[in-house]
C-alpha cells in the first residue's frame, strides 16, 4: 500500500491486515468544513506537530467533536510542504513506540491543509490572509522551535532579516514572527477579529516570548507608517488576542531505518526518509514515544475546539508556568542535554543505549533527584517524582525510541541557561550550597569539551547544528573558556561570580587530560 486518499479509502483490509488504524471520519467533509470555516492555523509542519498535534486533531474528529481540522503551515523549509504534506495528501503514518517492543500504527489525517508561509509566493500569502480575515478562526498555534522567535542575534543587533521586515513592511515579511505580525494586521483589519495565538515549543515562559517578538516588530510597523496605533492596542488587548503560555512534552526522533523497514515488511511503501535542501530529516511516517504531555493556559478570547478531551491539560498561567519550570528546569530536559554531552563523546548513538551505561544513569539520577527536586516546583496537577521515575525508569530505556543524543545535542547554547541557569540561580535564591552541585557542572564542562570537536578517544566528532556554533567552538579552541562561562545571555546568569566556574575549569581541564578522560570523570565524580 501507498500512503494516500485513494488507499485509506479502498484497501482499509489491507491496511487493518498491516495493523494501521484508519481514521474514523469523513476526511472529504472535513476539508471542505475546514476550507468553508478555518478555525486552527499551525506553523511548524516537522515531527512534533505531526505526530502530537495532529494526533489531537484526529482523535477530536474521530469521536465527533470537532468538524474541522488543521491547516498546517512551515515557516522555513517549504520543501517539506511538497515533498511530505502535498506528496501524502496531508496523511501522516504514526507509529508510537511502546516499552514492551510492540508498535501502535495509525494513519492521522486531522490536517486539512498544507501550505507554505512563504509572503514572496503570491498565491499562498494570498490564501493565508484569507484565513486570518475568517470569523472563525479560533488558534494559531507553534511548534517552529524557541530560535524560531528570536529576532536579535547575541550581540543584542536585530537580525539582518527582521531590520528589513521592520524598514520594508508586512506585504514583504519573511521571518515567521513578521508573518505572524502581518497575518494579526490582516485579522485586525478585518474587524479587529479575536483570536488566541499559542505557543506549544519546548521553550520556557513560551508565550511571552511569542507575544514580546510579535509586538517588536507591530512596534516597528507603526513607527514605519504601515500600520495604525489601533494595531498595537489590539494585540494588547487580550480580549482581542491572547498568547496563552504552554508547556508541552513528547519525544519525537527523527525516523528510524528500524521503523522504516517495519513498514516495509508490512508491504507499506514510500516511508524512505528524505533530506531537504535546509537539512530536515523527515519521513511520511513519524515514530515517536507514547507518553505525551500539552498543559496550556485557558484563554481563547475566540473559544477553542475542547482539547482537554483529548487529552490537553488546561489551567491558568501560574500553573502552566509550574508544570514548564518541573519539566524544563528539572524533570525531563536537563536529565537530556546532560547525558547526551556524554552519549556524544562516549559515541553513543541511542539515548537507550545510554541508559544501560552505569555511568551516565548516575549522572541522569543525581542531576534529577538529588540536585533537582530539592528546588523543583511542584504545579500539583503533575507530580514531579513520578515524572523523573517514569522518565528514568520508562522513557529513556525504552529500546524501541530510536531517539540519538546527536539530535539532543542540536542548538544547546540555546538551552543551557533554562536547563541549568535556571536550577542554579534557585539555590542561590535559596540560600543553598552551590558547592554541593556535582551534576550541574560536570554536564556544562561535558557541553565545552564536546565543543572541542572529537569523541573521548580523540577521533574527530561532527558537532551538531547550533546557532554560536562556530564562535562556540573558536573560542573552546582558543581556551577563552570564561569568555563562555561569564556570558548572561548563555546561562542566564554570570557563572564567573559563583564558585560554580572553577569547578566547570576544572572538570574541563580533566576531560582534556586524554582518550578516557570523559569515562574517568564521570566515575571519580559519581562514585
Amino acid at each position: 500500500m501507498k500512503l494516500n486518499i485513494d488507499s485509506v479509502l479502498n484497501e482499509k483490509d489491507a491496511w487493518a491486515a498491516a495493523g494501521v488504524a484508519l481514521p474514523k471520519f469523513d476526511i472529504a467533509a472535513m476539508r471542505e468544513a475546514t476550507a468553508k470555516n478555518p478555525e486552527w492555523v499551525h506553523f511548524g509542519a516537522g515531527n512534533i506537530f505531526r505526530g502530537f498535534i495532529g494526533s489531537l486533531s484526529q482523535r477530536l474528529l474521530n469521536e465527533g467533536l470537532a468538524k474541522t481540522g488543521i491547516i498546517a503551515c512551515d515557516t522555513f523549509d517549504y520543501e517539506v510542504i511538497d515533498k511530505i504534506y502535498d506528496a501524502y495528501d496531508n496523511l501522516t503514518l504514526n507509529v508510537l513506540l511502546n516499552p514492551d517492543g510492540t508498535t501502535t500504527r495509525e494513519i492521522l489525517a486531522g490536517v486539512a491543509q498544507g501550505l507554505k508561509a512563504n509572503f514572496a509566493d503570491e498565491k499562498a500569502a494570498a490564501q493565508l490572509k484569507a484565513i486570518f480575515r475568517a470569523p472563525s478562526l479560533k488558534m494559531l498555534s507553534f511548534t517552529i522551535t524557541e530560535k524560531g522567535y528570536q529576532l536579535r542575534r547575541t550581540d543584542g543587533s536585530l537580525m539582518p532579516v527582521v531590520e528589513a521586515d521592520m524598514k520594508e513592511g508586512p506585504a514583504k515579511a519573511r521571518h515567521a514572527m513578521s508573518i505572524v505580525a502581518a497575518l494579526l494586521l490582516e485579522r485586525f483589519g478585518a474587524g479587529a477579529l479575536p483570536m488566541a495565538v499559542v505557543s506549544m515549543d519546548n521553550c520556557s515562559h513560551n508565550g511571552e516570548k511569542l507575544m514580546s517578538a510579535v509586538l517588536e516588530v507591530a512596534s516597528a510597523w507603526v513607527k514605519n507608517g504601515f500600520a495604525p496605533a489601533a494595531f498595537l492596542d489590539y494585540l494588547k488587548d487580550e480580549s482581542k488576542i491572547a498568547f496563552p503560555w504552554s508547556m508541552i512534552d513528547k519525544i519525537t526522533p527523527r525516523p528510524h531505518p528500524m521503523v522504516e523497514k517495519s513498514l516495509s515488511d508490512a508491504g507499506i511503501e514510500g516511508m524512505s526518509p528524505i533530506v531537504t535542501e535546509k537539512k530536515t530529516f523527515i519521513a511520511a511516517f513519524v515514530n515517536a514515544e507514547k507518553p505525551q504531555y500539552l498543559v496550556v493556559e485557558d484563554k481563547f478570547p475566540n473559544g477553542r475546539p475542547p482539547l482537554e478531551k483529548a487529552g490537553v491539560y488546561f489551567c491558568d498561567r501560574d500553573t502552566v508556568n509550574m508544570c514548564e519550570k518541573m519539566k524544563v528546569t528539572t524533570c525531563l530536559n536537563p536529565l537530556h542535554t546532560a547525558m547526551s554531552m556524554y552519549g556524544c563523546l562516549l559515541g553513543y548513538t541511542l539515548i537507550c543505549e545510554e541508559m544501560k551505561d552505569a555511568d551516565i544513569v548516575k549522572l541522569v539520577k543525581r542531576l534529577g533527584y538529588v540536585e533537582g527536586l530539592p528546588v523543583v516546583v511542584d504545579p500539583k496537577i503533575l507530580s514531579p517524582k513520578a515524572f523523573i521515575d517514569e522518565v528514568v525508569n520508562e522513557r529513556l530505556p525504552n529500546p524501541f525510541m530510536p531517539d540519538d543524543p546527536r539530535r539532543i545535542a542540536t542548538d544547546t547554547s540555546q538551552k543551557v541557561g533554562i536547563r541549568f541557569g535556571e536550577t542554579i540561580k534557585s539555590y542561590i535564591r535559596e540560600g543553598r550550597d552551590l558547592g554541593s552541585l556535582v551534576a550541574i557542572p560536570l554536564a556544562i564542562a561535558g557541553w565545552l569539551r564536546y565543543l572541542n570537536g572529537t569523541f573521548d578517544d580523540g577521533t574527530p566528532l561532527e558537532v551538531s547544528p547550533d546557532p554560536l556554533k562556530d564562535e562556540l567552538m573558536a573560542k573552546v579552541k582558543e581556551g577563552k573558556i570564561r569568555e563562555i562561562l561569564s556570558n548572561p545571555t548563555i546561562f542566564g546568569l554570570d557563572l564567573t561570580t559563583t564558585p560554580l566556574a572553577d569547578r566547570i575549569e576544572g572538570y574541563y581541564a580533566r576531560l582534556l587530560e586524554g582518550p578516557g578522560s570523559a569515562r574517568k570523570l564521570l566515575q571519580e565524580e559519581l562514585a
